[in-house]
């Protein structure tokens, strides 16, 4: 009498296929991770910029109906209270009849940055995140990107 032995067909992942796919995830989001985070953050500079833009256009367009930047009895200066923008906080920390200086001062994921103009139209990077470089002079002087320089 002859035994007929059955073997069952098995299909699937043994553990160390399974093991090898879960470092190579681990790996390729170790790399792509902080790539995308800095992505988000850059994404999140150029609210503070543009506001000192728009506040530095009102301040010119004020000046130019009342010949001062500070505020009179008749009208009220755009720099008299902060704007407050979902990551930067607008507010004029100098400010008299004649000149002025705006700041961004980041808030929440963005917190550390501190962008500056004036009524020269001269901008600054007071103030940067990790890798981000800081600028007191003129010729480029908002930092957007981790490396760039003055």
């Amino acid at each position: 009498m002859r035994r007929i032995a059955f073997q069952k067909q098995v299909s699937g992942f043994t553990l160390i296929e399974v093991m090898i796919v879960v470092a190579i995830i681990g790996i390729l989001a170790a790399i792509a991770l902080p790539s995308y985070s800095d992505y988000v953050l850059r994404g999140r500079l150029p609210e503070g910029t543009s506001g000192l833009d728009t506040m530095r256009m009102d301040l010119e367009r004020y000046y130019q109906d009342n010949r001062t930047y500070a505020s009179t009895a008749a009208a009220t200066s755009p720099c008299a209270s902060t704007r407050s923008l979902q990551y930067f906080d607008i507010s004029c920390p100098t400010l008299t009849n004649s000149e002025y200086a705006a700041q961004a001062v980041g808030k929440g994921p963005v917190a550390g940055f501190t962008y500056t103009i004036n009524f020269r139209n001269e901008r600054y990077t007071t103030a940067a995140g990790p890798g981000y470089s800081t600028c007191s002079t003129n010729s480029n002087g908002w930092m957007m990107r981790k490396g760039q320089s003055c």
